[in-house]
């Protein structure tokens, strides 16, 4: 059986600070591998904050690639774990909101959102990739960011790509919802996770931030569709990879090859 241990975590995140963003994220880091996560995924725009602005004030706050202060998360990690980042990315062409995915000893990949919301049309460049799948220690990791994950053909295709679990970095705003009601995000996760038998690890923002509340919707919904943890600062769970690796239903179904794409 393979199983992994994830945990999705929202710590204290200052717009602008990017020495003491990466600070906190170093250590609740260090903290999660000490509690035995493999995977770690920590929110959407971690290192900078989210409510920028302008251009300009991204721009201040962002990192290349090769920024040496990477090393500080990087050496938080086991040799084993690995770390999903949100960080507004400086490069070419950009500002992008990227989600690094880190080892101790490599970068696996850079992830640039695809589909803006709101004002970020006026803030970053749009990615690329509608969401990616890089192999990791563990097997094949989905990747997307917030807003990607409202368009179902996202995680369905990243599903498709072979990922066995989706790190979602996200930062909700709070809506009005009913009383008792799961947030609107969260739920829309929960029917991508089960229509595909994919867990989705995310990890959002809490508090507020220059007057906009956070959803605070950190949560580990598992391959089936529910929510295996749920906590708006620390979700932990464990996941069995090996049996959601496999997509039949006995006796007559499979979720992938009972598709009609040709009907779509």
């Amino acid at each position: 059986m393979t199983t992994l241990t994830v945990a999705a975590i929202s710590p204290e995140v200052r717009i602008g600070d990017v020495d003491g963003n990466l600070a906190r994220l170093a250590d609740v880091i260090r903290d999660a591998v000490r509690r035995g996560a493999g995977l770690i995924v920590l929110p959407e725009l971690a290192t900078s904050g989210c409510m920028f602005t302008d251009r300009d004030e991204v721009l201040a706050a962002a990192l290349r690639r090769d920024d040496p202060r990477w090393r500080l998360l990087q050496d938080a990690l086991s040799e084993s774990a690995v770390a999903v980042v949100g960080y507004a990315e400086d490069d070419d062409g950009g500002p992008y909101n990227t989600s690094a995915a880190l080892t101790r000893d490599r970068r696996l990949h850079d992830y640039r959102k695809a589909h803006l919301w709101g004002a970020e049309v006026n803030l970053f460049t749009p990615g690329h990739e509608a969401g990616a799948v890089v192999d990791a220690p563990f097997g094949r990791l989905g990747l997307a960011v917030c807003y990607d994950d409202e368009f179902p053909e996202v995680p369905r295709r990243i599903a498709l790509a072979g990922a066995d679990v989706l790190a979602l970095p996200v930062a909700w705003p709070a809506v009005p919802r009913p009383a008792g009601e799961h947030p609107p995000e969260t739920i829309q996760a929960m029917g991508s996770a089960r229509s595909s038998r994919m867990p989705i690890v995310i990890a959002d923002h809490h508090g507020s931030e220059r007057g906009v509340e956070w959803t605070g919707g950190t949560a580990v919904v598992d391959g089936l569709g529910w929510l295996a943890a749920e906590d708006e600062r620390f979700a932990m769970a464990e996941l069995d990879l090996e049996s959601l690796r496999d997509k039949s239903l006995p006796p007559y179904n499979h979720l992938f090859r009972d598709r009609r794409p040709e009907l779509y």
